[in-house]
This record gives C-alpha cells, sequence and structure tokens, in this order.
C-alpha cells in the first residue's frame, strides 16, 4: 500500500458499498492537519442516505472558496479524486489550461463525465495490483494506440496523443463498468456534471475550481493563525512555512524572525497567498536562477524580488521579501542561501504529501500523470 493510500485511509470515515470515502472535511484535514481531528470508525451509507448526501450538491457554477467548508461531512470523494486534488493544489495557475487539456480528450474545449473518468481510471489501475492480466492488456493497447497515432496523427504535442490513446484504450472498459452499474457517483462528479452526468465542464469552470480549492486551503491555514484579524504575526508566517518540513531547529528560524523583526507589522492575506502562489512555480523560479547563475550563490533582497517576477509574474511586497530573508538568512549577512532556501520550500509546497518521501509526493499534474503512466 501507497503512503498516499495510507493517508487516505487515515483521514476517510465513510464507507459505501465496500470502498472507502473521504468527506469534504476529511480532505481538508488531510492536507492542513498532520492527523485527524477526531478518528472514528468508519460509517457506512446507504443508499438512500448517499442519494440525499448527492442531491444536496451545488452545481460547478455555484462553487466558491467556501466549497468543501461549506459541504463538510455532506459529500464523498473517492481515492482516485484524492490523488487528483492533491496534484490541484500545487498547481500554478499558468498551468490550468494544461491540466484542463488532458481531460478534454477530444478536443473540443468541454469535458465530460466519461472523459473526467477515463484519467480517473488511469490513476486506480495502476493502484491494483501489478501484473494482473487486465492491467498487462489494458496497458498493451494504450501502447499501441499511442504508437499508431504517432504516425497516423500530426499532434500539437505529446499530451494531444496522450489524451487520445488513453481515450480509445479505456473509453470502452468505462462504458462496460457504467453498463454493470458499478460507477458510483460521488461529490465531485456530480458538482462537476450534475446530477444526470450530462453536464459538461468548460475551461472556466475549471480554472475557477481550481483556483477555488487552493484559496480555499490557504484560507483555512491563514485564519487558523489571525484569529479572526486580517493579519498573521511574521513569527507564524515563519512557523507555517517551516511545518512538516525536514528542518530539524525550527527554533532557530523562529528565534531569527524574533530578533530581526522586533516591531511586528505581519502578514495579509494577498501577502500570504501571493507568496504560495510563488511555491506553485517554484520549478520556473529555479530554472531562472540557475539561467542568471544566482543558484552557485548568495542573493540579496531585490535580486531575489526580481528573480521571482521575470519566472512567474508576481510581485511579492517588500514586506514579504524582507521577511522571507529574516527567516532564512541563518548568517545574518542579509543574503538568503539559494540552495537551502530551495530544498526547504520543496518540502514545503507538497502540502498534500505531508509525512510522505520526497520520492513518493507529486510536483505537478503532468509529474502526476508521467509517474501514474510509468507505473513507478
Amino acid at each position: 500500500m501507497s503512503s498516499h493510500e495510507q493517508r487516505f485511509r487515515l483521514f476517510s470515515s465513510v464507507e459505501y458499498e465496500g470502498q472507502l470515502y473521504m468527506t469534504p472535511q476529511n480532505f481538508i484535514e488531510s492536507v492542513t492537519m498532520s492527523e485527524p481531528r477526531n478518528k472514528k470508525p468508519w460509517m457506512s451509507l446507504t443508499k438512500q442516505e448517499l442519494e440525499k448526501i448527492l442531491g444536496d450538491t451545488p452545481a460547478v457554477w455555484q462553487g466558491t472558496s467556501k466549497l468543501f467548508r461549506n459541504l463538510r461531512e455532506r459529500g464523498i470523494i473517492a481515492y482516485t479524486e484524492y490523488l487528483f486534488l492533491l496534484c490541484i493544489l500545487t498547481k500554478p495557475h499558468a498551468g490550468f489550461k494544461i491540466a484542463f487539456n488532458m481531460f478534454d480528450a477530444d478536443g473540443n474545449q468541454m469535458v465530460d463525465k466519461r472523459e473526467f473518468l477515463v484519467l480517473q481510471e488511469i490513476f486506480r489501475k495502476k493502484n491494483e495490483k501489478k501484473g494482473r492480466k487486465g492491467d498487462v492488456e489494458k496497458s498493451a493497447q494504450l501502447v499501441r494506440v499511442v504508437k499508431k497515432d504517432s504516425r497516423q496523427f500530426v499532434a500539437r504535442s505529446y499530451w494531444d496523443v496522450l489524451r487520445r490513446g488513453a481515450s480509445q484504450a479505456l473509453f470502452s472498459d468505462l462504458a462496460e463498468r457504467a453498463e454493470e452499474g458499478m460507477m458510483i457517483d460521488t461529490t465531485l462528479l456530480v458538482h462537476f456534471f450534475g446530477k444526470k452526468g450530462k453536464a459538461e465542464l468548460t475551461f472556466d469552470d475549471f480554472y475557477r475550481f481550481m483556483d477555488n480549492l487552493q484559496t480555499e486551503v490557504l484560507e483555512i491555514e491563514f485564519l487558523t493563525y489571525s484569529k479572526g484579524m486580517t493579519t498573521i504575526s511574521e513569527e507564524d508566517f515563519a512557523r507555517i512555512l517551516l511545518r512538516y518540513t525536514n528542518v530539524e531547529n525550527i527554533s532557530s528560524y523562529l528565534d531569527n524572525v524574533r530578533q530581526s523583526i522586533p516591531d511586528e507589522k505581519g502578514i495579509t492575506f494577498d501577502e500570504f497567498r501571493s507568496f504560495f502562489q510563488f511555491l506553485n512555480n517554484l520549478e520556473d523560479f529555479a530554472i531562472a536562477m540557475q539561467m542568471y547563475n544566482f543558484a552557485s550563490r548568495s542573493i540579496g533582497q531585490d535580486e531575489f524580488g526580481r528573480a521571482v517576477y521575470v519566472a512567474t509574474g508576481l510581485k511579492l511586497t517588500r514586506h514579504l521579501v524582507h521577511t522571507i530573508f529574516k527567516i532564512f538568512d541563518v548568517d545574518h549577512d542579509d543574503q538568503l542561501s539559494y540552495k537551502e532556501f530551495i530544498g526547504i520550500m520543496k518540502d514545503r509546497l507538497h502540502r498534500g504529501g505531508r509525512g510522505y518521501k520526497t520520492a513518493e509526493r507529486f510536483t505537478s499534474f503532468k509529474s502526476c500523470m508521467k509517474k501514474e503512466l510509468a507505473g513507478r
């Protein structure tokens, strides 16, 4: 059992027809807490109870950055959807279109229920016991289709071929399962595609959902420390950044902040969110730093701010940059050790992988797919 599966089982609280599910509240706890708040025995849902829950699910156009908090226990999230949601949390806004195109198998700029289930099916297949004949045959079929497309279809990109191959290789299997009544609707499926499953998802809907989910998780974490105020302290900001990283002596970093910023100004939610949007672009930032030969030496605040803007288009406030430097400036020379900063932030970025081995974390939607298709 993978560590993702172990964490899913740890936080899930609902069972239906022999399958475990998370509630929206379970999911929020899994990415903002190290342990479940109140671990209880799994609750079994009846068909009538599930129908009532799904019947109360809002449509995608009604989605807000409080969707999961409003639903709380009134919803179910399958394991494959859990993996999908984890991918979303670390995806930069610039990559939302790529994620949407991954689902859009026929390239018509709309995603229907069956297209959405294709990638979930890939996740499911790769998490089943390896070596089963059905998996081998389906994988071989996918390879044959991809090879055939590479000869007969002039693709716009590798991902076009992947979408077409996955579609042809897996749609028939999904149809069979649907006809046998094996497809259990979930909160996410009803939210995206309606109670009858006939609605289609536009890119605008998809973008808004992804942005709302990222914002909701950040709001929850921010509000935990703000205590109803409009800012959190610089020390609490440091504490949030360093949670669930491999940093051994967190107290020394917190001491840096207390000594270097005696007059507390506070970090606003906009500053807080802009920093985590920057973290989701960490790979682009690292490449930019290497291009400008900053990767091998310490850098100053102005250089850091310019590099962030060039690489990500994000403008971090001077106070936010100053705070970041005071957290990580262990030598007190007003310089930032690039390698140390990048290493720690890569740890902190993967909030869905807390407590996992680094090699098992997902870094982006593309890497999610690459790892699942390759079977790791």
